[in-house]
């Protein structure tokens, strides 16, 4: 009997990872859920999974540290499903125009959001010689230029490149993609009156529900001939100047 697939999604605890870890579990793979500091959201959507009947395992890793981030991997070798998907969510997104940024939030920024995707997928690569799907979350601000986030933006810029990058260097084995949400969830970073204005200068008028962001994880599971690719769930904000 073949074993159940293996997803590992990271900062999946809440907000966009846990809608891609649901949706994972909704499609039958057993998952590693991965969190830094949100623990008790974390066990809270591992009980969510649970529910539906599949394995969960739970790693909380530092993953700005590479040595952790080997260490995450060595947990997936004592997992006895094999490795099909690595989903790269986590990620931080610091406040601090060009001039006042500091050095330490633009390195948690690439470190985070940039590196430990990179080094994800050099330690998953090794472990899908079967075949395997990398997704790297990106967002529409990578095309953006967001001089509240600089940091992020860059980082996300650099992702989206680096998707290029691994697509060419992993075919044919392992298909490497990027999903880029526009306005879905809003954040504590936001106002109710920021997110109303920007939900109002989206061409379709109004945000994304997460069911819209996890179609396109799932058209990325079922569509085996589409890699190296970015898809923008944005309702039309990358269309504004």
């Amino acid at each position: 009997m073949t074993a159940q697939p293996l997803a590992l999604v990271t900062g999946a605890a809440h907000r966009l990872g846990k809608v891609f870890v649901l949706a994972l579990a909704r499609n039958g793979y057993a998952i590693l859920l991965h969190y830094h500091g949100s623990e008790s959201k974390a066990f809270e959507t591992a009980a969510e999974i649970k529910k539906l009947n599949v394995p969960v395992f739970l790693s909380q890793t530092d993953l700005t540290d590479p040595d952790e981030v080997v260490s995450l991997f060595d947990l997936v070798d004592k997992i006895t499903h094999p490795l099909k998907v690595l989903i790269n969510s986590a990620a931080v997104m610091p406040i601090g125009d060009p001039h006042t940024l500091s050095i330490g939030d633009w390195d948690t920024a690439l470190n985070l959001n940039l590196r430990a995707p990179f080094l994800c997928a050099q330690q998953a690569v090794k472990r899908m010689t079967h075949g395997g799907l990398i997704i790297n979350v990106s967002d529409v601000g990578a095309q953006k230029t967001w001089s509240r986030y600089p940091s992020y933006s860059v980082s996300k810029a650099g992702l989206e490149s680096l998707t290029k990058i691994l697509a060419r260097s992993f075919a044919p084995t392992v298909r490497v993609n990027a999903i880029a949400p526009g306005l879905v969830l809003q954040s504590d970073l936001v106002s109710n009156d920021e997110w109303n204005r920007l939900v109002g200068r989206v061409p379709l008028k109004r945000p994304a529900t997460a069911e819209e962001i996890a179609s396109a994880l799932e058209f990325l599971l079922m569509n085996e001939y589409v890699t190296g690719q970015t898809i923008a769930v944005d309702g039309g904000y990358s269309l504004l100047g």
